[in-house]
């Protein structure tokens, strides 16, 4: 590889307008990729298999008008008094007009809503009083039935009197024989009576038939009205007006999923209801404001700007300070537009070419620094230029190939998660870097090469060649109690600030993370003081209902689900929205006391998840905003391990056949747990406790729920980066003749200028994303930034050598057989200068020897200056 990079220098060197016209048409090919294939981007997140999946699938077969993505409109007016009737048309007026919304099923308008609502209740209240009145007309009409029956029972007792006295007088008549034509007379005048009182009993029978259908019909509609009524009682809570009329939400939903939402389907609702209301602002949810945020802005500008400070102490002048910002800027230019290109072919998450971003400019401008940085003390030495830079890409670059690995492996991991948007931003940010590797190792000659001597400043080139061959500065072991004492002061102070992690509660940013002047974060707050918190958080509760269910059952059984909901603590109120037309499946909108990011909201989450199926068969289905949340983030935190494992154990074999050592890899691999749970306890500090938040400009919440998959991949690359270039000087002094505890030293003062200025420049870089206008991008630069001035100063300058030098000799031991079948990969570029001298600009080799190295540094970037060259063997 050395080799081979080495010539690669050399011909970009000698071909350098072939190299950048070469680079120029991948740009030229990457843009037009851009403009034919950017589709836009995506502000949502999914993780596939999730329990709300399969709970919006479902809402699509049965339900579709519900499946689709929703958000909210927040109307309120500017001095808190009531809406007037003019602000409510005028409103009105634009919720009927939406002709030109982009993908809208439909837009509720709160007053009619409102109204509505209202309207059922009073429904109620007057069905309630009818059914009092005609319970009353029915114990009337009963009552009268009663006095009747009484009346007839009396005169029945007077017929059958009279009938008896008669029957005896037939009888008398009869034994005296007597005639009977008289009794016969009046025998017919009883059977007459007789006739009247059993026409008016069953008059009386018929009446009483209809009192008792009507008392039936009266049960059975206090039936229904107690079950709307209880129905209607869960939902109390729920308002779309607020009581003083001071604002109005409109519910926007959407035709389709919530992950498909266009960015041209958000931007038209909210330039839409935009328009101007007098007396009325006008905020929207995080749902339909969340837009894609600006790739470079004011915070990344001044990172820039310090990189750039960093890059000028360090090569000396504004030509070579200024080379590896013009690569990084270019590199970025060619990846993010050259992945932005599949916009169209695959969802891409609106945070992935931030993230590129941020990777492209901090590792891009690093590995240029170190093939500058070597060209540079090369030329110092009095080294020919065309030489020295096939000589600086052949070990500083071999170096720049194998740190660009160990990020391009832990990113490209991330598509083991199984989670496509994790996996789609390691690929892209992989893409990043390997773009910035190809630029460091083709550009970067192809500009020195042009460059020539002017790489140095003037007043350096007039002196070329004086001071270089003063002694050696002398360097010595660090005494052992100063190693015991760093080593563990480093480790107790990195678990000192590891401690918040073990609160860490991570989600997804809602409205209440945002700038305190987004619309979103207006809308979030205005929402929670004039309804409810919850109400920004409204949970979708699907219900399998039985099979043969009729319309008659309907309501009780959402009455039985309503109930069995309402008892779940932190449930201010649900409402039954509707039921599936074959009637297998109702859902309900539940409103939690909290919002979508509280702990008391995911508990809900899972209590209503783990409920037994109501009646028996029921079985609860949840799905929202908050329920995803949830989900993705259960989902990403489960991977977590796994991932860790593969990134640690694919670059703990990288680490071994580049150190050719056991103990090495492993020490490198327990500093990076340290500096990454630590760097997760500084994100919980400031994220989600607040410390220093004010400051900075941050709302407080839950973590970004991958944040801690992708700080794992990214981190670990880029202290494995820092590692690689002080171990490997430190090994090359060990394997020249040094003691191991010197070779420690040698290699530390070697590589430290060029591991803190890279350091700082990762810093600034990624420090400079803090500031950004998303919340998610804001979260991930801290963390970054952080994550790197842990690694690269605490971990990797006063940890890892303060282990290496305890250990000693050990710390490069391996056993033979593995020795022997590892092949020699010369990372540090020895073999290269052995091969090759350092030809002066006469020409001649130099008179040092056959190839001039910084002492115990060879092929290391970023060796002191004031190191004297010496002999490689």
């Amino acid at each position: 590889m050395a080799e081979l990079l080495y010539r690669l220098g050399k011909f970009s060197a000698r071909r350098a307008w072939v190299v950048i016209a070469a680079w120029t048409v991948v740009l030229a090919i990457a843009v037009g990729g851009f403009l034919v294939g950017f589709k836009g981007l995506t502000t949502s997140f999914d993780v596939p298999g999730t329990a709300s999946g399969d709970v919006v699938a479902e809402l699509e077969d049965e339900l579709p008008e519900y499946s689709g993505g929703a958000g909210t409109v927040v109307f309120t007016t500017t001095d808190g008094s009531a809406l007037t009737e003019t602000q409510q048309a005028e409103i009105s007026a634009l919720i009927a007009d939406r002709s030109d919304l982009v993908d809208v099923e439909d837009v509720v308008d709160p007053f009619e809503a409102q109204q509505q609502l209202d309207d059922q209740r009073q429904q109620v209240a007057d069905g309630q009083t009818q059914l009092d009145d005609g319970q009353a007309q029915l114990d009337e009409g009963q009552a009268q039935l009663d006095a009747g029956a009484a009346q007839l029972d009396a005169g029945q007792a007077q017929l059958d009197a009279g009938q008896a006295q008669l029957d005896a007088a037939r009888e008398q008549a009869v034994a005296a024989g007597a005639p009977t034509d008289e009794l016969d007379a009046q025998q017919a005048q009883l059977d007459a009576q007789q006739a009247q009182i059993d026409a008016q009993r069953e008059t009386l029978d018929a009446e009483q038939a209809k009192l008792d259908d009507g008392r039936d019909e009266l049960a059975a509609n206090t039936e229904q009205l107690e079950l709307g009524t209880e129905l209607l009682g869960y939902a109390d809570d729920i308002r779309l007006v607020s009581e003083d009329g001071s604002t109005a939400i409109a519910n926007v939903s959407f035709t389709v999923p919530r992950l498909e939402l266009s960015e041209d389907a958000k931007q038209s609702v909210i330039d839409h209801f935009s328009e101007p209301v007098e007396g009325v602002s006008v905020s929207f949810s995080t749902d339909i404001s969340q837009g894609v945020p600006e790739l470079f802005g004011v915070g990344e500008a001044v990172g820039l700007v310090i990189a750039a400070i960093v890059l000028l102490v360090m090569l000396g002048s504004v030509i070579a300070a200024s080379l590896p910002l013009v690569t990084a800027i270019f590199g970025v230019a060619v990846g993010i537009l050259g992945s932005l290109a599949f916009s169209g072919v695959v969802d891409m998450a609106s945070v992935t070419p931030m993230l590129a971003v941020m990777l492209g400019l901090a590792v891009g401008i690093d590995y240029s620094l170190f093939v500058v940085n070597r060209h540079r003390k090369q030329l110092l030495q009095g080294a020919e230029v065309v030489e020295s830079i096939g000589l600086a890409n052949g070990t500083s670059g071999n170096a720049v190939v194998f740190a660009g690995t160990t990020v391009i492996v832990a990113l490209a991991a991330l598509n083991i998660t199984g989670i496509p948007f994790l996996g789609l931003m390691g690929t892209v940010g992989a893409v990043a870097v390997a773009v910035a590797v190809l630029i460091s190792t083709t550009l970067t000659p192809a500009l020195l090469g042009l460059l020539g001597m002017r790489i140095l400043r003037r007043k350096v080139r007039a002196h070329l060649g004086e001071g270089n061959r003063h002694e050696p500065p002398v360097v010595t072991a660090m005494p052992t109690w100063r190693a015991v004492l760093t080593g563990i002061v480093a480790i107790v102070a990195l678990l000192v600030v590891a401690i918040p992690a073990l609160s860490m509660r991570v989600g997804l940013p809602d409205g209440s993370s945002e700038p305190h002047d987004s619309a979103a974060y207006e809308a979030f707050t205005v929402t929670e003081e004039q309804f409810v918190a919850g109400a920004n958080s409204p949970l979708l509760v699907t219900a399998e209902l039985p099979e043969g269910t009729t319309e008659d059952d309907v309501l009780p059984l959402q009455v039985d689900i309503a109930s069995t909901i309402a008892e779940q603590d932190d449930v201010v109120a649900v409402a039954a929205v509707d039921v599936s037309d074959d009637r297998s499946l109702a859902v309900f909108q539940v409103i939690p006391a909290e919002g979508p990011n509280a702990a008391s909201t995911e508990q809900l989450v899972r209590d209503l998840r783990a409920l037994p199926p109501v009646n028996g068969d029921i079985a609860l289905g949840v799905a929202g905003q908050a329920a995803i949340n949830i989900d993705i983030s259960e989902g990403l935190a489960d991977v977590l391990p796994l991932y860790l494992v593969v990134v640690v154990g694919l670059s703990l074999l990288i680490m071994i056949l580049v150190f050719r050592s056991l103990l090495v890899p492993i020490v490198a691999t327990g500093g990076f747990i340290l500096s990454l749970f630590a760097t997760y306890g500084a994100i919980v500090a400031v994220f989600q406790w607040g410390w220093g938040a004010d400051a900075l400009g941050i709302s407080t919440g839950p973590i970004l729920s991958f944040l801690p998959v992708i700080l794992v991949g990214i981190l670990f690359g880029l202290a494995m980066d820092y590692q690689l270039f002080l171990a490997t000087g430190m090994r090359e002094a060990f394997v020249h003749g040094s003691p191991a505890r010197l070779a420690v030293a040698q290699g530390l003062r070697a590589g430290r200028s060029v591991v803190v200025a890279a350091g700082l420049i990762m810093v600034s870089v990624f420090g400079g994303f803090i500031f950004s206008e998303s919340t998610m991008i804001r979260s991930v630069g801290f963390g970054l930034a952080f994550g790197v001035l842990v690694d690269a100063f605490i971990v990797r300058m006063l940890l890892m050598p303060a282990i290496m030098h305890l250990l000693g000799r050990s710390a490069w031991w391996i056993p033979k057989w593995l020795d022997r079948i590892m092949p020699d990969v010369d990372v540090e570029g020895a073999a290269l200068e052995r091969r090759h001298h350092l030809v002066t600009a006469a020409g001649e080799a130099d008179a040092a020897g056959p190839a001039l190295v910084v002492t115990g540094t060879a092929g290391v970037p970023g060796a002191d200056e004031t190191a004297a060259p010496s002999t490689t063997h």
